[in-house]
């Protein structure tokens, strides 16, 4: 039976595992995706007690959300429904109310469970964004309110508005791990739930790259990579050499326990105090079932403080920084 928790203080339970849905939609930097294996995806991820399935408006220019309403029709009291709107779309409240009229379509529900706002707004925007967010809730369009990828004084911002917010949705993995410093802490204080996506890192915690050319552009775009790499908006160096050591040390971790180096992966995540919710990826119904395997691990403190300590040169590394993609006064999460 998959474990469930509370979403921060908005009265909603999920499932400990949630189903990533961008890749569902194919298109750049997923490739061709057939309807049929997505629709069997989400429904083996139902089966197996997954209840939250996270997408967005700009997931594959809204296809994405299109094929979760597919999916769960006939199946939706059994779904939680998170969706994110983007900040360009929140620049006035016609707009604003306009795109989630435009997700509920898509996703054929009355209701979206929980509608994030996928970046930051910029300052002078947020009282009105969160605003238009607290009519649609009222009107019942939205059940609760979360953001993503904000950070401690963006999302400082957003509470002075006097908005209830359910969840902050981060990026947040064992090479991943600057939401520590300072932006996990400050959700556990106010009561709320965090998600977490890229559990894997795009593979690399799945064992599937054993060197940094071997991995894809598409995602080689972090921080962990040199800004040489195409697509890359960050100026930095990178730090591929403590990404890779790092992976090292978590690929033995992971021998010595018997346990794929995946599912260590994302059961370390789902340890972490304050996670609501450990967002997986998967593409066919076989790799819903594999990857939801992680769900029945239980760490030990011991192994959970040694992974702490075999990524740690590298988090120091990235260090405080929690947008992967841009750096210096072009970062998005404050």
């Amino acid at each position: 039976m998959m474990q469930t928790r509370a979403l921060g203080a908005a009265g909603l339970r999920v499932s400990v595992l949630g189903l990533g849905c961008w890749p569902l939609g194919g298109g750049p930097g997923w490739g061709e995706q057939d309807e049929r294996d997505s629709i069997a995806t989400i429904h083996a991820a139902l089966d197996h007690g997954v209840t939250l399935f996270d997408t967005a408006e700009a997931y594959n220019d809204g296809r994405s959300e299109e094929i979760v309403g597919q999916a769960l029709r006939g199946r939706r009291d059994g779904a939680i429904i998170a969706t994110k709107v983007s900040p360009s779309s929140a620049e006035d409240g016609a707009s604003l109310r306009a795109h989630c009229e435009a997700s509920l379509r898509r996703l054929q529900t009355d209701t979206i469970d929980l509608y994030q706002m996928h970046w930051p707004v910029g300052d002078g925007a947020v009282e009105r964004a969160f605003g238009v967010l607290r009519a649609l809730q009222a009107e019942g369009k939205v059940r609760a309110i979360g953001v993503s990828n904000h950070g401690v004084e963006q999302l400082r911002g957003v509470l002075a508005t006097g908005t209830a917010i359910a969840s902050n949705q981060l990026c947040y993995n064992l090479l991943s791990r600057a939401v520590e410093m300072e932006i996990l802490p400050l959700c556990r204080q106010q009561g709320i739930g965090v998600i977490t996506y890229m559990a894997l890192m795009q593979g690399l915690l799945a064992g599937r790259y054993a060197a940094a050319d071997e991995v894809p552009p598409f995602r080689a775009r972090t921080r962990h990579f040199g800004s040489q790499r195409p697509g890359v908006r960050h100026g930095e160096a990178g730090a591929e050499a403590e990404t890779f050591a790092a992976l090292g040390r978590v690929r033995r971790m992971a021998g010595e326990l018997g346990l794929p180096m995946g599912h260590l992966a994302t059961a370390w995540v789902a340890a972490q105090p304050g996670v609501s919710c450990v967002l997986v990826g998967a593409r066919t119904a076989a790799q819903v079932t594999e990857n939801l395997a992680a769900a029945d691990i239980v760490l030990s403190p011991e192994s959970i403080g040694q992974l702490d300590e075999a990524t740690e040169a590298l988090r120091l590394a990235l260090g405080p920084n929690a947008d992967y993609w841009q750096s210096g006064e072009q970062r998005r999460t404050r």
